[in-house]
């Protein structure tokens, strides 16, 4: 008997305060490895954040970049390359002539709504739904319109859906233009965009949680102003643009979202020198 007390004695269980620090380490553990499992995806969040905020910065830039060299080119005398807007953020309006389609008229239009009668000219390359300028190069008097319907056998151009605002005469050039406007939309302003309007397309986002955007212009004689006075002294287009990320994150209490600044330089190669 006194065998068996001493056995039991010898495999006793533990006491209280031992499972009560053994509970006390495993916490600790367990909160350590939390912290670290925490910061850690939290650090990729951020990082995943910043490197989508880069992209699309980067893409806006080179779009910008592309349009705004393309500005001028092939575009007939006394439409403006370049409209400047210091809207605060910036917004500009960029016209060419990627196409080079053009074709004249050949019978003066009885009434502005009148179809534009292209008689033995090539018109296939002008399609419905095209954004066109139609000009006189002696008076230099034009305007934007819309195509309806092309009638390529016939040489005929429609503008149903625009009307122009007076009768153009024989001779008058109708040619295909390309209009981007850039600006940012701030209707939702904890998701600013940068919005791209082709011609009389709809606006469309282009590069999202785009904060600000920014345009200077350096002149022939060498002075950087906001909005340019003469369109065709524009020698450079400097463009600063500030995206930020999608979130706000808690460790930038006075400016929630971790911001980037880019900036470009672009030599306008098709305006008059």
């Amino acid at each position: 008997m006194k065998k068996t007390l001493t056995k039991l004695r010898n495999i006793a269980g533990l006491s209280l305060i031992e499972v009560l620090i053994a509970m006390f380490l495993t916490g600790v553990v367990t909160a350590a490895v939390f912290k670290v499992y925490i910061n850690q995806h939290k650090h990729w969040t951020v990082q995943g954040e910043v490197t989508d905020m880069q992209q699309n910065a980067r893409a806006a830039i080179d779009e910008l970049t592309r349009q705004i060299r393309m500005a001028g080119y092939s575009l007939p005398l006394g439409l403006s390359p370049v409209e400047a807007y210091n809207t605060n953020p910036d917004t500009i309006v960029i016209n060419y002539s990627a196409s080079s389609c053009y074709a004249p008229i050949e019978h003066s239009m009885p009434q502005p709504s009148s179809e534009l009668r292209c008689d033995g000219h090539d018109v296939s390359c002008f399609e419905p739904g095209q954004f066109a300028f139609i000009f006189h190069p002696d008076s230099g008097d034009g305007e934007f319109f819309e195509i309806s319907h092309v009638q390529v056998a016939a040489s005929h151009i429609q503008h149903n859906k625009w009307p122009l605002s007076k009768r153009y005469q024989k001779d008058a050039i109708i040619i295909s233009l390309d209009r981007i406007k850039f600006y940012i939309d701030q209707t939702d302003t904890a998701q600013p965009n940068l919005m791209i309007q082709i011609n009389a397309d709809p606006p469309a986002v282009y590069a999202e949680n785009i904060a600000d955007l920014q345009f200077r212009y350096r002149m022939k004689n060498g002075a950087i102003v906001d909005v340019p006075t003469l369109i065709e002294d524009i020698r450079e287009v400097l463009i600063d643009l500030t995206a930020r990320t999608a979130h706000p994150d808690p460790e930038f209490p006075d400016a929630p979202y971790r911001p980037r600044n880019f900036a470009s330089r672009v030599n306008v190669r098709n305006i008059d020198i």
